[in-house]
């Protein structure tokens, strides 16, 4: 099975170069990848020269929007499976092979997501790892920073990400390819940075993440 890893930036060279980094063994065209696309969003530091020195394929100076960016990636990949890589999370060999393994063993599998860790030494965070995990076995609903899954076929049957959604469009299409097949969560976890936490705090950041998921859930239910 061939794998696409697709990775959308915006002035990410302080992150991207550790990231295609871990990829590199992982994704030796002898192992029957497809290759990596590198999503940019306008970058105006190093990020596109970054990419291209690691061998990706750059899309350039698409519109800001993590959906606009994952589907015009996604429509130009050549892999049967797509994997939605954040540029600041650090995906292992070991998980690679086991993505593989599972999609190609088990067909009814659609997509999925890996567990998740944060590089910090937060309980908080530890805890919401741990609740992550519950809810990708328990009511499969995934996240980006979960390096999400999906065989190709899949995703254009679902329509791609929804571009309209200015966040949440990690969510939204989680909730979708649940509704479309069987999904699972696998491991070893993805190491994803907790810079995102650090700005607001770990306690106000998740706060207002579970509020936003929480709305973007019912909107969901409610269509």
């Amino acid at each position: 099975m061939r794998l696409t890893v697709i990775i959308p930036t915006v002035n990410e060279e302080e992150n991207l170069e550790a990231t295609l980094h871990a990829l590199g063994p992982c994704l030796a065209r002898e192992d029957g990848a497809a290759g990596i696309i590198v999503a940019d969003a306008g970058s105006s530091d190093a990020t596109a020269a970054i990419a291209k020195k690691w061998g990706c394929t750059v899309l350039t100076d698409l519109e800001k929007g993590r959906a606009g960016q994952l589907n015009a990636a996604a429509e130009i990949a050549t892999g049967d499976l797509l994997l939605f890589l954040h540029a600041d999370t650090i995906i292992s060999r070991e998980s690679i092979v086991n993505l593989r393994e599972t999609m190609e063993t088990l067909s009814q599998i659609i997509g999925g997501g890996f567990y998740r860790k944060f590089d910090s030494p937060s309980l908080l965070l530890r805890f919401t790892c741990w609740l992550a995990g519950l809810r990708g076995r328990h009511w499969r609903i995934f996240l980006g920073d979960q390096a999400m899954f999906v065989r190709k076929a899949e995703f254009q049957r679902l329509g791609g990400f929804n571009e309209s959604l200015v966040y949440g469009e990690d969510l939204d299409f989680s909730l979708r390819m649940r509704k479309r097949g069987k999904t699972a969560i696998i491991g070893p976890p993805v190491l994803s940075s907790a810079r995102r936490f650090e700005k607001k705090g770990p306690a106000r950041q998740t706060w207002i993440d579970l509020r936003l998921a929480i709305r973007l859930t019912r909107d969901a239910a409610g269509r």
